[in-house]
């Protein structure tokens, strides 16, 4: 069994009639859900009309040109950044060509200043290598030379030497000098 609500009933003895929020129920719920009562379907249909008509109003004329302004915006800024994004790749890839090729221009330029350089020091090395074996030619023909002139001035003092250590002998084992011409023979006849 439910309870009486406070608020709603009234206190025993009091006048229904000036107890505020009292509502009497006497009559039986009857009828169906409001919505769906015939007696309302006319202006009920009359406001979705009204409604749908605001509505599809303030939609078409508001609504829907903002948006597809919107949208038009949206897509126009995405083509033009699109096409930016085109012409920056095409300028990087001129760019990175144009480098590339300044690269192996570059590249080529100091192979080439290499192998200059390379043939002007070895064309200076082997002029300095000429000259040099050229001075040490003369100087070995002039050390050759003084060698000849000494050894055969010093085969001529050995003649002399041999000639008067050969006398000395002579002298000395025999006891006379020997014959300057007989000891000139001798020392021919050794000599060759």
């Amino acid at each position: 069994m439910a309870q009486p609500n406070p608020l709603t009933t009234p206190p025993p003895g009091a006048d229904t009639q000036l107890v505020p929020g009292h509502v009497e129920h006497t009559e039986a719920h009857s009828g169906a859900f409001p919505p769906f009562e015939t007696s309302g379907f006319l202006s009920q249909l009359i406001w979705l009309a009204l409604a749908f008509g605001l509505l599809y109003y303030l939609m078409d004329k508001v609504a829907l040109p903002r948006i597809q302004a919107i949208l038009h915006a949206r897509a126009e800024r995405l083509r033009t950044d699109l096409d930016q994004a085109q012409a920056m790749k095409s300028e990087a890839d001129a760019a990175g060509l144009a480098y590339e090729t300044a690269l192996r221009d570059a590249q080529g330029k100091a192979r080439d200043i290499a192998q200059t350089t390379r043939n002007e020091l070895a064309a200076e090395a082997d002029a300095k290598r000429k000259a040099l074996e050229a001075d040490l030619n003369t100087k070995l023909s002039s050390a050759e030379a003084t060698i000849r002139t000494r050894t055969e001035a010093a085969m001529g003092n050995v003649r002399s030497i041999a000639g008067e250590t050969a006398a000395a002998i002579v002298e000395r084992l025999t006891g006379q000098a020997p014959d300057p011409a007989t000891l000139d023979r001798a020392l021919d006849a050794t000599a060759h």
